[in-house]
This record gives structure tokens, C-alpha cells and sequence, in this order.
């Protein structure tokens, strides 16, 4: 296993295209609910873990071996919004890009022509980390960190926050994201054994229903 292959897959610089998404954020922001980075904290644990327990297990049963098409119709059952669809699928096809010229191998084509309009995000992000020679615990590492630092850089650029302390609050998460992916692991082993459907469905009904507000709005800094 190679640590530098989790931190360059961990990367905000890796070209997978989240720079361009607040993972919710900006329509919270809008609605008042992450002002600073007390709020930012609250937003940032509650989507990590409902949709980033969600997004780790599924890249954790990518990694495991499981069917990745299996796993793409979970994720589509997983995520309600349609707008929420299509930006998992759009990261997906942009993450496919960067890991088919990082780690090249038979799998991307393959992966291209089963789902044309782009796999799921957290299931490349899983088949990335399994093409990497990373455990599923690193792919859920990966996705759960994911899941709060995208919303943190997002919010340093919509409110204008201290830099130092937005990130703070990624270090003020790191137990829990330790102990959302542990247990994104331990779903994605049982799903390896029994099957994708006793992977985890927690929900966040709010994101979904900001995410197609958002989606209506003719001015916004981010995709999503």
C-alpha cells in the first residue's frame, strides 16, 4: 500500500473536479445556516455523517471488489435529488479522466462503456484507490474527508473566513472522520459478503432539497 498514492488521491489539487462544488454549502450559506465557523462545523459533522458515511462505504465496496455497476444503481438509490445525481456523475466522469492517465488500466474503458454518462462518484473514487493498490478503510478515508473539506474550501471563498480557522475545523473532525470510515469499511466488508444492498442509506433531506434550489439559481459561484 502506498501512503503517497492515499495523499495524492486525498488531494485538493488532484484534478477531479471538486474545486468547482461547495457539497452544499453555498445554498447554506444563502439560507444562513453556516455563518462561521461554529455553524461550519455543524454542517460540515451532519454531512459527514449522512451523505459521507454513504459516499465512504460506497468507495470502500468499490475498493473490496464489489460490482461497480451494483454499486452505481445503490448510489443512484441513495441519492434522491436528481440535481445531486448529476454532479456525482459529472465528478465521476472528471475523476475518471485524472485516475485513467494516473493509474491507466483496462478498467476505465470499461467503466466508460458500461456508464456513459458517467459513474458515481465514490464508486471511481473506490476503483481508484483499488487501481492505487489502497486498502477500502483508505478509500473511505479518502471519500469522508472529501465530504468535509470540499464544503470548509468552499466557505473561506463564499463568507471570507480566516483561512487557518475554517481549516481548523477539519482538525477539529478528525476523529470523526476516522470513525465514519472505519465503519465505512465495515459496511462495505458485509457488502462485499452479502450483497450492496446492506450498504448504509443515511439521508439528509435538507441537502437534497437546497441542492435543487440551487440548481434553479441563475448567478452562484459553485456548480453545486
Amino acid at each position: 500500500m502506498s501512503h503517497a498514492a492515499l495523499l495524492l488521491l486525498s488531494d485538493g489539487r488532484f484534478p477531479s473536479g471538486g474545486h468547482a462544488h461547495s457539497g452544499g454549502a453555498e445554498a447554506a450559506v444563502a439560507a444562513g445556516l453556516v455563518r462561521d465557523t461554529a455553524t461550519l462545523e455543524c454542517f460540515c459533522r451532519g454531512r459527514l455523517h449522512t451523505s459521507g458515511l454513504v459516499a465512504a462505504a460506497l468507495a470502500a465496496a468499490a475498493a473490496c471488489g464489489c460490482d461497480p455497476l451494483l454499486l452505481d444503481a445503490a448510489a443512484d438509490a441513495r441519492t434522491p435529488s436528481p440535481a445531486l445525481r448529476r454532479t456525482s456523475r459529472k465528478l465521476g466522469r472528471q475523476l475518471s479522466r485524472a485516475v485513467r492517465v494516473t493509474w491507466p488500466g483496462p478498467l476505465w474503458d470499461e467503466l466508460a462503456t458500461a456508464c456513459p454518462g458517467g459513474a458515481h462518484q465514490p464508486v471511481v473514487l473506490g476503483l481508484a484507490a483499488r487501481a492505487a493498490g489502497l486498502t477500502p478503510l483508505d478509500a473511505a478515508r479518502s471519500a469522508a474527508y472529501d465530504s468535509v473539506c470540499g464544503p470548509v474550501n468552499a466557505v473561506v471563498r463564499l463568507l471570507g473566513l480566516d483561512p487557518f480557522r475554517a481549516n481548523g475545523v477539519v482538525a477539529a473532525l478528525a476523529d470523526d472522520i476516522d470513525e465514519v470510515a472505519d465503519r465505512a469499511a465495515r459496511h462495505a466488508e458485509r457488502a462485499a459478503a452479502e450483497g450492496v444492498d446492506t450498504l448504509p442509506a443515511a439521508s439528509a433531506p435538507l441537502l437534497d432539497i437546497t441542492a435543487e434550489q440551487h440548481a434553479t439559481w441563475s448567478v452562484r459561484l459553485f456548480a453545486s
